[in-house]
């Protein structure tokens, strides 16, 4: 049994990462639009509440990077059994990746609840800002099982190349959430925590739909059935041996992300610390595409590495990164062009106009690293295709942890640069891991060539 979107996988790789990535694209475009979304509507309860968010930021970028990171292991087990040909596991793969998803979100849920309040101390947020970020992120974790359900179906149905549905049920969510963000935080009086909530309400409803599909529907090309089902070890193993690492992967850029605040509170207070937030939510949205980009080498990789077929591997790779530099070097151009009116959308009050200096600076330094994040990114999803989560995690301990802490430092405060020094460091870093990533993956798949003799 197969169908167009298996395929497309099984066809010519630049015309599958083309085709794929597009709707990813759209996808990932709009889930940062409800961080955008939320920072519109926060903005205009003051500096204390967008800090207060931007302290809960790299928790709930843990949280969230475990349900995109176990979907990613669903895509990459799933895309290597369509470019082998073996349909049964893949069926199995969607169904035991269900029920991981379930077990982790129940874990996950009550670990960050306890340990929201001394994490958001261990970042520095203290006094009002403390308050608001714990009103914002109690109901987002409660809420962590749809960020679950639909960041993993979504996986699921990635793997089988089923992109243009997962930006269906993406493209309900956000609606929601733009109906939903005014009529919690205002109309309700919930303050910080009615943006956290609309954004869990909307994120049910995407899970509802990618359910729907899979569950009830069942017109997916894989089939997830759970009567007779039986726990197989081997299945499990391959999907977490990618997304364990890739839900790390989410951890270290969380961790570095802790440590940048850190610096950043150090040298700016609760002024640097907005700043970085509203900036960091214009970045985030900027890299979507890049990261779309990523999740289609992925998945086109995956499946020509299941048929042992090195040169499309290759040739997944390098359409990939020259697809990414060039994205990257039109949206670097954009913010660099654009700073100062888009920084305005997170500090269109009094009390918060005087960001705006501060977020345009963020924004015409730290984005100078798109364009060969792009070949950087392409590189580490490459690694989460073919199975080698691993590999992907050491470059991001590499890029963010190692390199980039490293600059921001150094430059932030060994040598006094203060804030200019940080977004230079987040620049400088990036962009010196991502060359040396791209080189490694060249060689990495010169030795798979060797291998398979193609």
């Amino acid at each position: 049994m197969t169908n167009k979107n298996v395929e497309l996988m099984r066809g010519a790789p630049e015309i599958a990462v083309k085709k794929l990535a597009i709707p990813i694209m759209i996808s990932m475009l709009l889930t940062a639009s409800y961080n955008i979304i939320d920072g519109i509507f926060v903005a205009g309860l003051g500096q204390a509440a967008i800090a207060g968010i931007g302290f809960v930021t790299p928790i709930f970028m843990i949280v969230n990077g475990v349900s995109i990171g176990l979907g990613n292991g669903a895509t990459s087990s799933i895309s290597r059994f369509v470019g082998a040909k073996n349909h049964e596991g893949a069926n199995q793969s969607a169904t035991h990746a269900l029920l991981i998803f379930l077990i982790a979100s129940i874990l996950l849920t009550i670990v960050f609840i306890f340990i929201l309040e001394p994490l958001l101390r261990t970042y520095g947020a203290s006094g009002q800002s403390l308050a608001e970020g714990i009103k914002y992120g109690t109901p987002l974790f409660l809420g962590l099982f749809t960020f679950m359900l639909s960041n993993g179906g979504s996986g699921i149905l990635r793997g089988e190349g089923d992109m243009k549905r997962a930006m269906y049920a993406t493209i309900v969510s956000v609606i929601l959430n733009t109906i939903l963000d005014p009529i919690f935080i205002y109309t309700l009086g919930l303050g910080s925590a009615g943006a956290s909530i609309a954004t869990i309400v909307s994120a049910t409803g995407s899970a509802i739909v990618i359910m729907y599909w899979i569950l009830v529907k069942k017109d997916t090309w894989v089939h997830v059935d759970f009567k007779g089902f039986k726990f197989n070890p081997e299945i499990t193993k391959d999907i977490l041996k990618v997304g364990v690492p890739s839900s790390m992967d989410m951890l270290m850029m969380s961790l570095a992300v802790s440590l940048y605040m850190i610096f950043i509170s150090t040298v700016g207070g609760d002024f640097g610390i907005a700043s970085f937030a509203s900036g960091q939510r214009l970045y985030l949205f900027a890299i979507m595409p890049l990261t779309s980009i990523g999740s289609a080498v992925a998945a086109v990789s995956g499946s020509a590495y299941g048929a042992k077929n090195g040169d499309y591997l290759s040739r997944t790779h390098l359409y990939g990164a020259k697809f990414g530099i060039a994205f990257g070097t039109a949206v670097t151009i954009i913010l660099v062009a654009f700073a100062p009116q888009l920084s305005t959308i997170f500090a269109y009050t009094p009390e918060t106009a005087p960001l705006v200096p501060e977020i345009t600076q963020f924004l015409r330094i730290a984005s100078l690293c798109l364009p060969l994040t792009g070949a950087g990114m392409c590189s580490s999803f490459l690694y989460q295709g073919i199975g080698k989560g691993t590999i992907s995690l050491g470059w991001t301990i590499i890029r963010e942890v190692i390199f980039t802490v490293s600059a921001t430092y150094t430059l932030g405060i060994v040598l006094g640069w203060g804030l200019v020094g940080i977004w230079t460091g987040l620049a400088i870093g990036r962009i010196a891991a991502s060359i040396l990533n791209f080189a490694f993956a060249r060689y990495t798949i010169r030795k798979i060539r060797a291998e398979f003799s193609t």
